[in-house]
C-alpha cells in the first residue's frame, strides 16, 4: 500500500503561481511513476503531468506545457507540481497519483494509477 497526502493549492489571481506537494508513505517511492491529474466541476478527470519512476523523464498535457513542472524529491518521498502563469481554466481539484506499471505509453491514463491523493482545490480568478 502507498498513502499519498497532498498539500498546497488555494486561490490565486491569473498569472500567479502555486505549488502542490504529494507526500508518499508505505512502499518504496522510487518504484512508482508519479502523476498529477485534475478535475473541474462537471468534467472528467484529466491528465496533467507524469514523471517516470526510473530517471525523471517527464511528460505533460499540451494545455500546461511550458507553465507547469513536475518533479520529485526522492529523499523526501514527495512529488511536486509547480504551476506558473496560471489561467482561470486551470481551476480544478488536483490529484496526485502513483503507478506501478512500466508501460510509459499509458502513464497519461487514470486507469494506470494504483493510488491517489485526497485532492486539493486550485482556484484561479481572472
Amino acid at each position: 500500500q502507498v498513502q499519498l497526502v497532498q498539500s498546497g493549492g488555494g486561490w490565486v489571481q491569473a498569472g500567479g503561481s502555486l505549488r502542490l506537494s504529494c507526500a508518499a508513505s508505505g512502499r518504496t517511492f522510487s518504484n512508482y511513476t508519479m502523476a498529477w491529474f485534475r478535475q473541474a466541476p462537471g468534467k472528467e478527470r484529466e491528465f496533467v503531468a507524469w514523471i517516470a519512476w526510473n530517471g525523471g523523464r517527464t511528460a505533460s498535457a499540451d494545455s500546461v506545457k511550458g507553465r507547469f513542472t513536475i518533479s520529485t524529491d526522492n529523499a523526501q518521498n514527495t512529488a511536486i507540481l509547480q504551476m506558473n502563469s496560471l489561467k482561470p481554466e486551470d481551476t480544478a481539484a488536483y490529484y496526485c497519483a502513483a503507478s506501478s506499471t512500466r508501460s510509459w505509453w499509458v502513464w497519461n491514463k487514470r486507469e494506470s494509477y494504483d493510488y491517489w491523493g485526497q485532492g486539493t482545490q486550485v482556484t484561479v480568478s481572472s
